[in-house]
């Protein structure tokens, strides 16, 4: 079986990533625009459009919840049955992240879950927290971008809010945000043209009731 290609080398990345998380609450990684991982998966998102299998998002969950009022992109997860293998090699790549993170932050990470998002030209998403009022299972939430030659004035920044101000983050193929979900508001900037990224969070275990 071939083993699937690292988005980070080496423990300096994640040690940097650690400090950041522990000092800020977000970090900004860079990753080659030409990675295995990031060319295959922008090609699936694209595919996915096209085929008509990416479905408008929704907010909230389960008894919360409501369709995209706050926000206006299309998704389709990582784990569903018509995703290919760059859609499981993400998965398989984010792992280790996760474990890594967890080693050094034990922050109780157990899990993965994400998923491919196509925001059309104009879309973007209201400020908002990715932690549920009730499910706190989300602890990390990641952003990894798939545009390759994004313009300087295409827009549709990722917008985080903190307590020294705001801080935008191009959508720029390869460039991975990282923050906490549960303390760091943010929202997705609209673009003047469509964009493509996957969203992830790493999940503690649910917490016995």
């Amino acid at each position: 079986m071939r083993s699937t290609p690292s988005l980070l080398h080496g423990d300096t990345p994640l040690d940097e990533v650690a400090a950041d998380l522990r000092r800020r609450d977000w970090t900004v990684l860079a990753i080659d625009p030409a990675h295995p991982l990031l060319l295959g998966a922008a090609c699936e998102a694209r595919h996915h459009l096209l085929t008509q299998r990416l479905r408008p998002a929704s907010t909230g969950r389960d008894d919360g919840l409501r369709l995209a009022g706050l926000r206006g992109d299309e998704t389709l997860w990582l784990d569903d049955p018509a995703c290919g293998p760059a859609a499981a090699g993400l998965l398989q790549a984010f792992d280790p992240l996760r474990v890594g993170l967890n080693q050094r932050l034990t922050l109780g990470l157990a899990s993965v879950e994400a998923h491919f998002a196509h925001y059309p030209v104009g879309a973007g998403y209201a400020r908002h927290l990715d932690r549920f009022r009730r499910d706190d299972a989300r602890v990390l939430s990641l952003v990894l971008y798939l545009n390759r030659d994004w313009p300087s004035d295409g827009g549709g920044a990722l917008r985080l809010h903190l307590p020294a101000g705001c801080h935008d983050i191009a959508p720029a193929q390869g460039t991975l945000a990282i923050f906490l979900s549960a303390s760091v508001e943010h929202e997705v900037l609209p673009a003047t043209q469509a964009r493509f990224s996957v969203a992830a969070w790493f999940r503690q275990r649910p917490r016995p009731v």
